[in-house]
């Protein structure tokens, strides 16, 4: 590994860095997430290309040098690929979110911590592969663009490192594997509670399962994962204590009271009560406790914001509102499209969410639903 330190910047020119990067990365990922669904639509592709070509640009200002010739030559692909001269492709959706999400990544560390650690070796072995793409070659590009995902990794063998599988997969459940008897059990336990107070909500059938295995599917995805065991208990008992509201109240679509308003709030309390005397399950309750605080201090019961909250409670925040777009808890409400869902999230809640877990829940997300229009 390479180590870069940049030349010194003022605070306020980083701070403005980071979040001009942050949001080219996250319209970056919207428009992979369209062109998964509308490969040929060119406001998408020149958008992509125009975010790209942005980044790099930004990335030259600044003089965070190791990322500019691998930029250059993927905006030299997008270029293509903007004038008809090449197709979008499933292998240039996957190559764009890799290396946009190194870059990121690249960045974050930068801003951080004064300095980032790469693969030199890896980065240009990209840039090579990348460059001999061309609008002459078509026949070639589906291999030259898993090789490039390949050399993402550190092995020497780029085709041993093809053959390593780039995508999870979402369980049918969130029950995780490889945990012990002891937790196998009471997650199953806290899975079938949830059955009946799910249905006095009013909530889907099998909610706390889908926010619970689309939970484990982006963790997957993080090089720092939360502890399975504890997220899967969060995500089936976080909403709990809503059983014991007012009926009259968990199911009122009207406006709610003030007093209406602290008695669902109250809910978080009384979900992290069930396990406040199951000390294995520590993690999990600081997951519930936090799961509506927002990144921004705008959330509660304790008005937390930036890293005071929990990884989990980022994530379970995140998965909950996709899920409660996408599946809505009555049937007067709307059910918005996955594609729309994630764009939802990324435009109506920017700057309440995690960046480092809203990064993940759209790279995520990309596959998701690339998997589902295949």
């Amino acid at each position: 590994m390479n180590t870069f330190i940049p030349e010194e910047l003022e605070p306020d020119m980083l701070a403005d860095l980071r979040e001009e990067i942050s949001d080219l990365y996250e319209s970056s990922l919207q428009n992979l997430v369209e062109l998964e669904l509308c490969p040929d639509d060119k406001e998408m592709q020149r958008a992509l290309f125009r975010s790209v070509h942005t980044i790099k640009g930004d990335l030259g200002l600044v003089g965070f040098l190791p990322m500019i010739e691998v930029l250059q030559y993927l905006e030299d692909v997008l270029d293509m690929m903007r004038k008809g001269d090449i197709e979008y492709s499933s292998g240039l959706h996957d190559l764009v979110v890799r290396l946009l999400d190194v870059v990121a990544t690249f960045v974050e560390e930068c801003v951080n911590s004064g300095q980032a650690e790469y693969d030199k070796n890896a980065v240009d072995r990209i840039s090579t592969i990348i460059k001999m793409i061309s609008k002459d070659n078509h026949s070639e590009h589906t291999i030259l663009l898993k090789k490039a995902l390949g050399a993402f990794s550190s092995q020497d063998n780029i085709e041993e490192a093809m053959s390593v599988p780039l995508r999870c997969e979402i369980g049918k459940t969130g029950v995780p594997k490889n945990i012990t008897a002891e937790q196998h059990t009471d997650i199953l336990f806290f899975r079938e509670l949830m059955r009946p107070i799910e249905k006095r909500a009013g909530f889907i059938e099998g909610r706390a399962d889908k926010i619970a295995a689309l939970a484990l599917y982006i963790n997957s995805l993080s090089n720092i994962p939360i502890d399975d065991a504890q997220l899967a208990v969060a995500c089936y008992t976080h909403d709990f204590g809503m059983a014991f509201l007012p009926e009259k109240i968990i199911n009122n679509k009207s406006k709610l009271s003030d007093m209406e308003h602290n008695l669902i709030r109250s809910h978080v309390y009384k979900s992290t009560r069930l396990l406040e005397n199951m000390t294995i399950w520590d993690e999990a309750r600081k997951i519930i406790m936090q799961h509506h605080e927002r990144a921004d201090g705008s959330g509660f019961p304790l008005g937390l914001k930036g890293n005071d909250i929990c990884d989990g409670a980022n994530l379970l925040a995140i998965v909950e509102t996709y899920i409660n777009l996408t599946q809505p808890d009555h049937p007067e409400n709307t059910p918005q499209s996955e594609v729309d869902a994630v764009i939802t999230i990324n435009k109506q809640f920017k700057g309440s969410f995690s960046t480092k877990w809203l990064r993940l829940f759209n790279q995520g997300m990309t596959e998701v639903l690339k998997n589902a229009s295949d």
